[in-house]
């Protein structure tokens, strides 16, 4: 099973950090977010692993490389050309990289101890499963909702830019910008996605004041 680690946004809220560094590298802990996140999946048996890029996009590959430091083989979505394609979009345009079975989705600008599990499959007719989490202060009103093991479209929880996907909820979408959430709306009116509540360690890295937030978190607790 493959994974993918969405790195090629904007990082807008993150100026001025963002203006000459990639949001995917900026270090917490004194490592790279993005390193976190390979780390785990590799912890957590991923060995195929998909980042997109696209503004100061270069910048992470000379960093990372081809994986083989963490034991896992790294393959890049090259959108520096386009700009950034965002969360669809940016899946669509990797899905030749991705393959054709279920494959699991990270947001690069988020913390988590989260466990990815490398052998999920999805139910027939299952188009996606979601992990959402409890609210931060940053979004109160959250997300969506779970009503049994369904994700419907109503606020309660947020998601936590992680989820499990099948290639088919991206058929018939066109290359270029497109954004997740009304693929997902959609999907979930016709009962299509599944889900679960995280309750560890997860965090927004979304603005200086957070990452300031998580360093001060990680440097007492170290």
């Amino acid at each position: 099973m493959k994974a993918m680690i969405l790195a090629a946004g904007l990082g807008t809220r993150m100026r001025p950090l963002t203006d000459k560094t990639p949001k995917p590298l900026l270090k917490v802990g004194g490592i790279p977010l993005i390193v976190w996140h390979i780390e785990r999946l590799a912890h957590d048996g991923y060995t195929d692993i998909v980042i997109n890029i696209a503004h100061l996009g270069y910048q992470i590959p000379e960093a990372l490389g081809d994986g083989s430091q963490w034991g896992v083989n790294i393959t890049y979505s090259d959108e520096q050309e386009e700009g950034a394609l965002e969360s669809a979009g940016g899946i669509v345009k990797a899905l030749p990289l991705l393959g054709d079975g279920t494959f699991a989705v990270v947001n690069g600008d988020v913390w988590t101890d989260y466990d990815f599990q490398d052998h999920r499959r999805l139910a027939d007719g299952i188009l996606a499963h979601l992990v959402l989490v409890p609210n931060p202060e940053h979004n109160p009103q959250g997300d969506f909702a779970l009503e049994d093991n369904k994700v419907v479209d109503a606020k309660k929880y947020t998601f936590s830019g992680i989820g499990y996907y099948s290639p088919k909820l991206f058929e018939g979408v066109p290359y270029g910008k497109s954004a997740l959430a009304p693929l997902l709306r959609t999907a979930m009116k016709e009962g299509k996605v599944t889900g679960e509540l995280y309750e560890g360690e997860w965090l927004d890295i979304g603005t200086p004041e957070r990452l300031e937030l998580l360093n001060a978190q990680l440097m007492n607790r170290y």
